[in-house]
């Protein structure tokens, strides 16, 4: 049965607003969303600025959403929050050096709107996603149905849109999900893909999509654009609206999205269903083994990190 809570006042807030946050906050307001958008981050003026340049993108386009500044337990009374606050390399900084670093922006982020509205859905944007969903998991103190991360959904989109463009159907008819950890070792679900219900082994003539050639491009593509752009806001901001939409809607759109896994003791994409209350119910997806491996290997290897951050 699909929620019937009220919400007269629909919220979002929006906790860290630079180049991915001020996308985010601008696809939400073009799709009118929420009746509420609450900006959140720890420069005044950053937040106040986009505020401002923000609320004529909400008058210009008719959009029935008002923008104001906000604090950060302001933000936790919100129906979602969505925290896209992180940092930016710094010169000669590792990868484990700048991991850490968003940890301890993540920590300070979910501590300071806590306590949570017990109605409230986390999602977790920044990166590494499925690291920082599991984290925020841990520290929010919410249900685990209500925290959640945008994974692999992204890349699920645009993966479909390279096989479309190769087989020459609309991405919406193609039913394909990339699963696992968002980034290197994110896996594609072959097996599992559809065109129209059909399987796409029987659908499309053979030796015209190069499977493990598309995957790579998938994989690569945010990299592709950071390295010139410095991020991927355009695309990260429709998802994560298509997302706020799907949950305050209670659309119970099937969607990628990182979420606790019980049997690895954290957080990575599997397909489920997203409503008023976050994460409805999961959708069993009949992976071959090797994909189902692959899935296992780099979700053990994040377990093990996880282990030794809580060890400190």
């Amino acid at each position: 049965m699909m929620s019937t809570r009220a919400n007269p006042v629909s919220r979002i807030a929006v906790v860290g607003v630079g180049q991915v946050g001020g996308a985010v906050a601008y696809s939400l307001i073009l799709g009118s969303v929420a009746k509420e958008l609450l900006l959140v981050d720890i420069k005044a003026d950053l937040r106040d600025s986009q505020v401002r340049d923000l609320s004529d993108v909400a008058y210009s386009g008719n959009s029935s959403t008002h923008v104001r500044s906000a604090t950060y337990k302001e933000a936790g009374k919100s129906d979602i929050v969505v925290i896209t606050a992180g940092s930016k390399y710094s010169p000669g900084e590792t990868s484990m050096q700048h991991i850490y670093r968003n940890i301890a922006i993540l920590q300070s982020a979910v501590g300071a709107m806590k306590p949570f509205n017990p109605n409230t859905i986390l999602l977790v944007v920044a990166n590494p996603v499925d690291l920082l969903s599991s984290l925020a998991l841990e520290i929010s103190g919410l249900p685990a149905s209500q925290v959640l991360g945008s994974g692999t959904f992204i890349d699920s989109v645009r993966l479909r849109g390279l096989v479309a463009e190769k087989v020459g159907v609309a991405a919406s008819s193609i039913d394909l999900y990339v699963v696992g950890l968002h980034g290197e070792h994110q896996v594609a679900a072959w097996s599992t893909a559809t065109v129209a219900g059909v399987s796409l082994d029987k659908s499309v003539p053979t030796n015209t999509l190069n499977y493990a050639a598309l995957a790579d491009e998938c994989r690569h593509k945010s990299q592709s654009i950071f390295r010139v752009k410095g991020a991927t806001p355009y695309g990260v901001g429709a998802a994560v609206s298509s997302l706020c939409s799907s949950i305050l809607l209670d659309k119970r759109n099937v969607r990628p999205v990182s979420h606790f896994q019980p049997d690895f003791g954290c957080c990575f994409s599997l397909p489920v269903v997203l409503g008023r209350d976050g994460i409805v119910k999961t959708i069993h997806m009949p992976l071959e083994k090797d994909e189902w491996a692959r899935i296992s290997e780099s979700a053990n290897t994040l377990s093990d990190m996880l282990a030794r951050i809580r060890e400190g």
